[in-house]
């Protein structure tokens, strides 16, 4: 399916920039440039147009909202000591009211002392105690967001709403785990092709209109997602779906066949490999001076190797369990907190204690299909 998509949008791309006035077939430098020209000129609209509207405060309000309604839990800040003054601790509690788990949370950018990114790490795993306690999960959850100035809240561009709602997945198969065993808790002893299907499921629902409603306010007139920006962004989430689509697969496909069939002895580079895979699977020839695999550092050092096509199977995963709810009615609030317990009881709480297909066997009821992230692309 990606394949002849990327060939079309190939074609698209072609076509303006012939429009524009380009002389010369499109080189590969060529594409990145007429293909932002060409969103700009299909959806005019810019990733700053929406940050207005995503006040970091009434994002956050609104996904401790949704997880309630999915998994049945309340965060509750609490007042302990922390390493920064805008770090934040919450309480994790149950249906009953009864604390489960816990988490830090640091917000906002600090250049000086701070590494880039946003990522998810275990403070505490859950474990038996002595006399029958238990010690409960404690997450750290760090993002960069950018800090308030003045009278200006903090506000997140939709890249960072979906970042902050890709690690509180990770962090919530860290938190809502059952499993006593902390070598089998939690993140703990997932397989690699399966640890981000809670962080990628999350995502999915930045894109549900009610969610969305809830995160998305004008910090300063209060209005709602304008209809004609939600569209548009809607659009621009499956523009070159297909290219983008063709070129994970490709790597994935490098990076396997470098681990399985390269012989650092023989005849072939591992530049011959990476050719032979994109003549069946890229819509332009490999450059004869191309070298990306020497930056390619998630399978050499980064701890994908033979691993790298995990990110696309994860993608499968998390939007075939993300239409369990679309399937059961996102908007009948009965069917969808009754779908979120289920997967909070199997995907979220079982941890690395089952293998990963039997856990997504129990939630789904069967094997995963590639058919959801097809049509969530635009590709069916």
């Amino acid at each position: 399916a990606s394949l002849p998509a990327a060939k079309r949008d190939l074609d698209e791309v072609t076509d303006l920039a012939w429009r524009d006035g380009q002389k010369e077939p499109l080189a590969h430098w060529d594409v990145p440039f007429w293909a932002e020209r060409l969103r700009e000129e299909r959806y005019d609209f810019k990733e700053e147009d929406l940050r207005p509207y995503f006040s970091h405060e009434i994002v956050l309000k609104g996904l401790y909202e949704l997880l309630e309604t999915l998994f049945g839990i309340t965060i509750e800040e609490q007042d302990v000591p922390t390493w920064h003054p805008d770090v934040r601790y919450y309480a994790v509690r149950n249906e009953a009211g009864k604390p489960i788990a816990g988490f830090f949370y640091d917000p906002y950018s600090r250049p000086e002392t701070k590494r880039p990114g946003a990522w998810m790490d275990d403070c505490l795993s859950r474990r038996p105690e002595p006399h029958g306690k238990v010690q409960l999960p404690v997450a750290y959850l760090i993002c960069n967001a950018t800090p308030p100035m003045g009278d200006t809240p903090s506000l997140m561009g939709f890249r960072e709403v979906e970042t902050l709602f890709h690690e509180f997945g990770h962090g919530l198969q860290h938190m809502l785990t059952t499993v006593n065993y902390p070598d089998a808790a939690g993140i703990t002893g997932v397989e690699w092709d399966a640890v981000e299907l809670p962080s990628q499921f999350m995502e999915n629902w930045c894109y549900h209109r009610p969610t969305l409603d809830k995160l998305a306010r004008h910090y300063q007139t209060g209005e709602k997602l304008p209809d004609e920006l939600y569209r548009k962004m809607l659009a621009a989430k499956t523009f070159r779906a297909g290219s983008m689509m063709l070129r994970q697969l490709t790597f994935g496909m490098t990076d396997i066949q470098l681990h399985s069939a390269f012989d650092p002895l023989g005849q072939e580079s591992i530049f011959d490999i990476q050719k032979r895979v994109m003549e069946r699977a890229s819509i332009l020839p490999m450059l004869p001076e191309d070298r990306f695999l020497c930056a390619f550092s998630h399978i050499f050092a980064g701890g994908y190797a033979a691993g790298y096509y995990s990110y696309k199977w994860a993608e499968v995963l998390s939007a075939d369990a993300f239409s369990a709810f679309e399937e059961a009615g996102l908007d009948d609030d009965a069917t969808v907190r009754k779908t979120g317990r289920r997967f909070r009881d199997t995907v979220l709480s079982l941890g690395g204690s089952r293998h990963p297909m039997d856990v997504f066997r129990e939630f789904r009821g069967r094997e995963p299909s590639p058919e959801s992230l097809l049509r969530h692309n635009g590709l069916t």
